[in-house]
């Protein structure tokens, strides 16, 4: 890959306070792109930016408002945009609600990213040469079983781990729905599974936060360096069409591994639900 290979364009990346949004940031500086850092710390966010000569915008994914404040600015901000890194996301150890009334790993995993996509559609596709829409998931999609009719895991007990995996087989569906809808239109879209990273993910939980600290956690983990690496990889390859739709584990693309992942009609129906949720009109439904 060449030096600079991203001279003229604007990346911006969401979760870019710290771990792989943050390394990713890094990198795509390095590559001459101009990057919008986001994050929900306003000084860890400022930090970051300051670090890499870019520009911070903070946003709280648990309130749909400030997703749509933060699209606004972008807006008025950035003439252009070249990537969306939808890399932003959490895990709860417990259930708790947004403001907006949703399971908290299911808005900041899924929901806040396809209204922030979606706010941002029309800005992506008149990007010269086209623009590129990346979404960190997780192999952990696999087994992920989502249930349209308890999306906010109402009905069902809460399981942290269980609750975390079908948020990212939302993410890998709306990836997948994406590309079919944007096809002629310069917008491509791919997910993939970064590594199991040592990072602020777990920060709810006690003993994920303590494991991620640990020597042994560091020993065991890959580095948000190692993690930003299919990110990279995906919102550079020189053809986005080859990858359009695709899920990669780490930068070897695979076949989804879970037959909800492949069915037109649950991501129809998903689409739809997720655009009532997030009150997206029907002109603004992709």
């Amino acid at each position: 890959m060449s030096d600079l290979v991203l001279r003229g364009r604007t990346v911006v990346v969401t979760g870019a306070s710290s771990g792989i949004g943050a390394a990713a940031a890094r990198r795509f500086t390095e590559l001459g792109a101009t990057v919008a850092v986001i994050g929900r710390s306003p000084q860890k966010t400022a930090a970051v930016a300051k670090t890499i000569g870019a520009e911070s915008h903070v946003v709280d994914f648990s309130q749909l408002d400030d997703v749509r404040r933060l699209a606004e600015e972008l807006l008025t901000r950035y003439p252009r945009i070249d990537v969306l890194a939808n890399n932003a996301g959490g895990i709860f150890a417990s259930r708790k609600e947004s403001t907006d009334g949703h399971e908290m790993t299911f808005q900041v995993n899924y929901l806040a990213p396809f209204l922030l996509t979606n706010l941002l559609l029309d800005r992506l596709a008149q990007t010269p040469g086209g623009a590129r829409v990346v979404n960190t998931a997780s192999m952990d999609y696999r087994k992920g079983n989502l249930d349209l009719d308890d999306l906010d895991t109402t009905r069902n007990r809460y399981r942290w781990r269980s609750v975390y995996s079908t948020s990212k087989l939302a993410t890998v569906i709306f990836t997948r729905e994406l590309a079919r809808r944007q096809q002629g239109t310069g917008v491509t879209a791919s997910a993939f599974h970064p590594g199991v990273v040592a990072s602020d993910v777990g920060r709810d939980s006690a003993i994920n936060g303590a494991l991620m600290r640990s020597w042994l956690g560091k020993a065991l983990l890959s580095t948000p360096e190692q993690g930003a690496e299919p990110l990279v990889h995906l919102a550079t390859t020189p053809d986005p069409v080859t990858i359009d739709g695709a899920y990669f584990h780490r930068l070897d693309r695979e076949e989804p591994k879970n037959t909800q992942a492949t069915d037109p009609a649950l991501a129809l129906r998903l689409w739809e639900r997720s655009a009532l949720l997030t009150g997206l009109s029907a002109t603004n439904r992709g």
